[in-house]
């Protein structure tokens, strides 16, 4: 059976192949001297790419609880590339590939121990969870954002969870608004 990969890995290629013509990179486009109207000044998304995301929540969910190895289980043992912002003996972090702000690293437990989500934490996950949120503090002081940053969990299908490995979304490099999503 083949492996499913989730949608929030796809969308860059996604919007790379539709506008071959104009590819943005956040960390190099002045969005401010673009000729872009205001609101397309954002990073590229759009609202077929979220109901594509909840599409991809809602079928990973089905295998929420398989026990299968997720794309981060071949970060963790290497199968898999990716760029390293901090790691320790029981955490990892690297950066999103589908960056959704300047900065935005992903914090992983390298043990899931049945911890795929937040809504299924116990009392036993306490200290991985206290760990993963220093490790958040950790990657916003080696990334320069320790002055303002957001740390996200989504936690379910309905939340868009697509990788059943619990995660924290660390965000930052610019403004953030509020109300989020």
């Amino acid at each position: 059976m083949a492996a499913m990969v989730p949608f929030s890995l796809l969308r860059n290629y996604s919007q790379l192949v539709s506008a071959r013509a104009f590819v943005v990179k956040p960390n190099n486009f002045n969005f401010s001297k673009s000729v872009l109207p205001i609101q397309s000044r954002r990073l590229p998304f759009s609202a077929s790419a979220a109901n594509n995301e909840q599409a991809a929540a809602k079928a990973a969910a089905v295998n929420a609880d398989s026990g299968a190895p997720t794309i981060f289980d071949k970060i963790i043992n290497k199968e898999i590339p990716s760029s390293i912002v901090y790691e320790d003996e029981k955490v990892l972090a690297f950066r999103d590939i589908s960056p959704q702000a300047p900065v935005h690293v992903l914090v992983i437990p390298k043990f899931r121990d049945g911890l795929t989500e937040l809504g299924k934490a116990d009392a036993r996950h306490e200290e991985i969870l206290g760990q993963l949120l220093y490790a958040a503090k950790i990657v916003a002081e080696k990334e320069g954002i320790l002055d303002g940053f957001r740390v996200v969990v989504n936690s379910g299908a309905s939340a868009c969870q697509s990788v059943y490995h619990l995660h924290l979304h660390v965000l930052g490099g610019r403004q953030m608004n509020w109300p989020p999503g």
